[in-house]
């Protein structure tokens, strides 16, 4: 029986866990990146166009990670808002995959 709770206590804290990085990721994208990903602007891939995402998200997180907090093409590093952490920004990577897929 204490296995039982101690499992469904565990599914239940991860569960709530996950729905508050997707719900900081779409803070964050709204804050940083909603101004180029909403409109396509300087040919940033627009959230919800699954074919522009598709070659993005193949080539994993970390590459995806890496451009975002490096800054990539016409993307200064993290999205040109230095004060959010590296959480923050995998935050918003990790929201906008999910809106991708």
């Amino acid at each position: 029986m204490k296995k039982s709770t101690a499992t469904v206590i565990f599914t239940s804290l991860m569960m709530a866990t996950s729905g508050a990085v997707i719900a900081d990721g779409a803070a964050t994208y709204q804050k940083a990146c909603v101004a180029c990903h909403m409109t396509g602007a300087a040919g940033a891939p627009k959230l919800e166009d699954k074919a522009a995402w598709a070659p993005r998200i193949a080539q994993g997180k970390d590459v995806l990670y890496n451009s975002v907090l490096n800054g990539k093409g016409a993307m200064p590093p993290k999205a040109g808002q230095a004060q959010l952490s590296d959480d923050e920004i995998k935050a918003a990577v990790d929201y906008i995959v999910s809106q991708a897929k």
